[in-house]
């Protein structure tokens, strides 16, 4: 073999062993996300747990990010045991003389969510720099 074809075969070679290298970095950074979703399913079946999910804007910073998804993850697994909901209606008809008589409709819509949650625990916290959000996911046990 001549030095100019030794030099390809070991570029060939060289390439080869970084495409292949890319194929097992690619294989192996989707395994353990497809793992711990099955896993975290596996876990905490819905027949046998509540599950709550929350979001925060990461552009309060971190930990508030973090601190407001964790509330809304709460509220979001109080809600599934009970809310209250109370709605207020205003209709209001105004006439004047002369003039068609108009109508103004105001609907006040306020959920209430007042529970004692206890053995919540959050099992997943997630940061998604692209959309600028966190999430949580918390979970209790249904008794």
């Amino acid at each position: 073999m001549t030095g100019t074809t030794v030099r390809k075969i070991s570029i060939a070679a060289r390439d080869l062993g970084i495409w292949a290298l890319t194929i097992v970095l690619i294989l192996s950074a989707q395994a353990p996300a497809q793992t711990l979703a099955q896993t975290r399913g596996d876990r905490y079946p819905s027949d046998l747990y509540w599950i709550g999910k929350g979001q925060g804007d990461l552009t309060k910073g971190g930990a508030v990010c973090r601190r407001v998804a964790e509330l809304s993850a709460r509220a979001d697994l109080a809600k599934q045991i009970r809310v209250l909901v109370k709605e207020h209606l205003v209709d209001r008809v105004r006439e004047r003389s002369g003039k068609e008589p108009e109508q103004h409709i105001e609907l006040t819509r306020e959920e209430i969510v007042q529970e004692y949650l206890l053995g919540v625990t959050i099992v997943d916290y997630q940061i998604d720099e692209e959309q600028k959000t966190c999430s949580v996911t918390a979970v209790m046990a249904k008794e």
